[in-house]
């Protein structure tokens, strides 16, 4: 058997001070004796984001005892926990009830269409097919509230389904609380530096450093942690490692900032390169078309913008006049913004804002986004002209254009999408934002099949290795519909520990 540590080889080193299970430091019978265990589990998942806590979930409710779940993080939640709070699932009762006619095969045709048909089929179409389920079994299982039903760019119908507490939050603590309750442990400031396998390519288990401080210096040791059912690879995108994702496109340099948290950086994808697994879809790296420059990260007005698509009206600041239809998905309208050159500004009337906005933020959200700079508040169309230095002639002109659209439902100019409940932006006082696209997702990452195994550069599965979520490639092709990779998280994390609970071992 080989040891796959790297450059150094970690053999018997005293397991004292590193043992954190009764089962530690047990070199097991089948295997070479240079290999010390300091802990020995049956399921490792590495990552705390959705993916990950579904797939700890999950592989309790397989019947899987001794799940470990890790984190580098100083705080548990990833990039999940910052999200905007919403899952897509087509044919819910709660679109039902606001009769809202969905279906699985039409949410898996427009993630095929606006994945440019270079998705993978058969894990886009398991996403639309078990998006209902899993919905129900947020609600049902792991208690999660839904409050909402509403509508992102790129979708045919409103299938967003909100959560009470507006952001990601709203899935993670009850995750959380689960696992707590179901005794699945989660030891944060835990690094991956290596996967370990044997021989056969088979992955074993990982190495971890343990008390990693991110970039504030090296943790205090190391542990090499066996896991009899593989190990889950759920640690997310590479959105914050500037030179990863300029490897893939030159063009995403510094000076675009990125909505993730600091430890999106990738290295798990190159962990599992090292270990012949494949990589697909990496150059495909989404810019989110609703962040401001007037605020830091993912920030508030994401939510604020996502809930007047197809209700506000977007404008070129310089020219006062609509550049890009509102409701195109999040690559049309991020290259719409970046081939101005500069900030853009959508804005919606009182009666859009007062009847849309509480889907996706709370009134205290709102006021502190206000207050903040954040969104602009106007009493009449003029001032916010003035105080955006927006032509406002122009601007004037192109409003009472776009109120006609929104009273007849057909925009003849750009082919914007509207809703039975738009109305037209008449009446102050106005509510606007700046806009200028961050680096989002990342759509490319490990190559998986649909039982959620890693494959191989020769397309075969590494025994052992699963992955799910934004680590992983496939599932959107060219570009992410909003809330979609949400539920590609849960369903694949999930799906993951199914596969990995009748695992028979290396």
């Amino acid at each position: 058997m080989t040891l796959n540590l790297g450059r150094r080889r970690f053999f018997a080193a005293s397991a004292a001070g590193l043992v954190t299970s009764g089962l530690s430091a047990k070199v097991l019978a089948s295997e070479d004796n240079s290999i010390q265990w300091d802990k020995t589990v049956n399921f490792l998942i590495v990552g705390t984001g959705f993916a990950g806590l579904a797939g700890a979930l999950e592989a309790h409710y397989q019947g899987m005892k001794n799940i470990l779940v890790i984190e580098k993080m100083p705080t548990p939640g990833g990039n999940s926990i910052i999200n905007g709070g919403a899952i897509s699932a087509a044919g819910t009762s709660m679109q039902r009830k606001l009769g809202i006619e969905d279906s699985p095969d039409l949410m898996f045709k427009d993630i095929m269409h606006h994945g440019g048909h270079i998705n993978h089929p058969e894990l886009a179409r398991k996403i639309a097919d078990e998006s209902v389920a899993n919905y129900e079994w947020l609600k049902n299982e792991i208690g999660v509230h839904f409050s909402s039903v509403y509508y992102h760019g790129g979708h045919s119908v409103k299938r967003s389904h909100g959560v009470e507490e507006k952001c990601g939050a709203g899935f993670i603590n009850p995750m959380l609380a689960k696992c707590k309750e179901f005794n699945i442990p989660i030891r944060l400031n835990s690094k991956v530096v290596d996967l370990i396998t044997n021989e056969k390519g088979c992955v074993l288990g990982v190495r971890v450093e343990t008390h990693y401080r991110n970039e504030k210096g090296k943790g205090t040791g190391f542990e090499n942690i066996r896991s009899l059912h593989g190990v889950l690879i759920a640690s997310g995108g590479f959105s914050q490692n500037v030179q990863m994702r300029m490897s893939h496109d030159p063009r995403l340099t510094k000076v675009f900032g990125s909505t993730n948290h600091a430890g999106a950086t990738g290295e798990m994808i190159r962990l599992a390169q090292r270990k012949g697994a494949n990589t697909i879809h990496m150059d495909w790296i989404q810019l989110g078309p609703w962040t401001s420059p007037d605020e830091k990260g993912f920030g508030k007005a994401p939510l604020f913008v996502e809930s007047l698509v197809g209700y506000g009206c977007m404008v070129d600041i310089k020219t006062g006049k609509r550049f890009f239809k509102e409701t195109g998905n999040r690559k049309e309208r991020a290259d719409a913004i970046v081939a101005l050159g500069h900030p853009a500004l959508i804005y919606a009337g009182e009666a859009n804002v007062k009847n849309q906005v509480p889907k996706t933020m709370s009134a205290e959200m709102l006021e502190t986004s206000i207050k903040n700079g954040v969104i602009g508040k106007f009493d009449t169309l003029k001032q916010m002209a003035d105080f955006y230095h927006i032509p406002y002639e122009v601007l004037e002109k192109q409003n009472e254009r776009m109120n006609s659209f929104l009273k007849t439902k057909q925009d003849p100019d750009l082919g914007c999408k509207f809703f039975p409940d738009s109305l037209p932006n008449n009446k102050g006082p106005f509510y606007a934002v700046r806009l200028w696209p961050r680096v989002h997702h990342t759509m490319g990452g490990l190559e998986i099949n649909d039982k959620a195994q890693v494959i191989d550069v020769d397309g075969k599965p590494i025994a052992g290795l699963y992955a799910a979520g934004e680590v992983t490639g496939g599932v959107h092709g060219m570009v992410r519909l909003g809330t979609v990779a949400v539920a590609d998280c849960m369903i694949i994390g999930r799906t993951a520990a199914r596969t990995a609970a009748s695992f028979k071992g290396c």
